[in-house]
């Protein structure tokens, strides 16, 4: 049900790339409260998702745009302007890759190359995202820019390799800018840690399936879906919260909080007592068919 939340706002929106994309969610709520969008994605993206049915059904354009390079940034933001006609009020990077994942490169066996354009693609282009709409004065004065994260920034998750870092440095990065930009113009800077979900980036990470179950068991809510998440980036762009800025705010059903929930400590029980029996029956570790 619509409320209006955001009428007479206009927003850029970095990163849908199919109906599995939180920023898809996020641009089709927004409009449904009442803004203005423009949606973003680099040139091989557009070709490669289905962000032009998007624009469509939102009544707006696709402008290509490389986050990593300054000059894609400035072209994009100048057309975006120009599209509204003047400045905007919102924008959500919504952007992450690791070649190491991709590649299959754990995480003691990283390509320092490879690592280097996760941090570029995932972090360091919001660093630039932000650099560039400052420099233009693009935003309007209590604004709101929105990354989207995960806890593995805070806590070692296996399988979520060099991501992990790129998340860190990303949040480092909202509460410095979150600072520079609040104190010049009021625009406010946050990052939301969502559960796992399954995004097509999301998809690649390892264990994926088993880390949402994990994570699903261990929230007393359960985790927060693409759709929850793109509720909850509307009231950060909504003026319902302009006083809450360089926050990492965890939208994960309460996973964040917990220790061990009873639901996983019975799956743990039951795994236990199935090593237990297998190690009494086969004490050698494996039968002898299966050496």
């Amino acid at each position: 049900m619509a409320c209006n939340l955001l009428k007479g706002k206009k927003g850029l929106i970095f990163g849908a790339l199919n109906e599995d994309s939180i920023a898809w969610k996020v641009a089709e709520r927004a409009v449904e409260e009442g803004a203005e969008i423009v949606l973003t994605n680099t040139a091989v993206s557009i070709r490669m998702g289905t962000i032009d049915k998007l624009a469509e059904k939102c009544h707006t354009v696709v402008i290509p745009a490389d986050a990593t390079s300054v000059e894609d940034l400035e072209q994009l933001i100048d057309r975006t302007m120009e599209h509204f006609g003047g400045k905007f009020d919102f924008m959500l990077h919504s952007i992450g890759m690791s070649p190491n994942v991709r590649k299959g490169r754990t995480y003691d066996d990283l390509d320092y190359g490879f690592l280097q354009k996760t941090l570029d693609i995932s972090a360091i282009s919001f660093h630039k995202a932000i650099q560039v709409v400052r420099h233009k004065d693009a935003i309007n004065d209590w604004g709101s820019i929105v990354a989207l994260s995960y806890i593995a920034a805070q806590r070692t998750l296996y399988g979520y390799n060099d991501m992990a870092d790129a998340k860190a440095l990303l949040e480092s990065i909202a509460r410095s800018f979150g600072y520079i930009y609040g104190r010049e113009k009021h625009v406010r800077i946050n990052t939301v840690s969502q559960s796992p979900t399954a995004t097509t980036a999301g998809k690649g990470v390892m264990g994926m399936s088993d880390l949402m179950q994990f994570a699903d068991s261990m929230s007393p809510l359960g985790n927060a879906t693409a759709e929850d998440c793109a509720n909850y980036v509307l009231t950060l762009f909504s003026d319902f919260t302009r006083k809450v800025t360089m926050q990492n705010l965890y939208h994960d059903g309460g996973f964040s909080s917990m220790g061990m929930s009873h639901r996983a400590m019975k799956t743990y029980e039951k795994g236990m007592r199935f090593d237990d029996v297998h190690e009494h029956q086969f004490p050698f570790g494996v039968k002898e068919e299966e050496k």
